[in-house]
């Protein structure tokens, strides 16, 4: 990113591969880093039996949807009494990635909409694989770069409209990250 011009990341929300974190903190050390809850969910389940899934995501759901980082944090010890014993790994790993998960808290509920998840950026990238598994081999580099550059603006077309509340969210923005945000109002 800093090759290619990136002189700055005010938030970056990421899935948690090993290293990216430690990598992005390197480069940008004053980015706010916010793991994808919508991953740490998923990874989660790998380990609860079908039972209790349903169970288990409603409790999970005070912890991601409380109101502030207070309210989260007591949903989480009431998570880890009741479940602490039966997935200890789940509970170690939310605990682990605490401060990564729960940097939204600092962010108004318009804003944390936009950054609790890596699903828009998911969507994109499934589309392009879509697109580039269709054809097994491509001719050139330059014949890939020609079809990936289509498929980006064929998927880029329906993005017309500015996420909600847009305005207050554009503020918060400007206000928090004053010296560093390139926004106007």
């Amino acid at each position: 990113l800093q090759n290619r011009g990136v002189h700055d990341v005010l938030i970056a929300c990421m899935d948690n591969l090993k290293g990216f974190t430690e990598a992005i903190e390197a480069v940008f050390p004053k980015t706010d880093i916010q793991l994808c809850i919508i991953h740490q969910i998923r990874n989660s389940f790998k380990y609860i039996a079908w039972k209790d899934r349903k169970e288990f995501n409603q409790e999970l759901k005070l912890i991601y949807q409380a109101s502030n980082l207070a309210e989260a944090e007591l949903a989480m010890e009431q998570f880890e009494e009741k479940w602490g014993q039966k997935y200890p790994l789940v509970i170690k790993s939310w605990k682990n990635n605490w401060h990564y998960l729960t940097r939204f808290f600092d962010y108004s509920k318009h804003l944390r909409r936009i950054m609790y998840t890596t699903n828009i950026i998911e969507g994109f990238n499934r589309q392009i694989r879509r697109v580039t598994k269709r054809k097994g081999a491509f001719p050139s580099d330059m014949a890939l770069m020609k079809i990936l550059y289509l498929a980006q603006q064929q998927i880029t077309k329906n993005w017309t409209s500015k996420p909600a509340y847009w305005g207050q969210v554009k503020q918060e923005l400007i206000i928090k990250f004053e010296e560093r945000c390139q926004l106007k109002l």
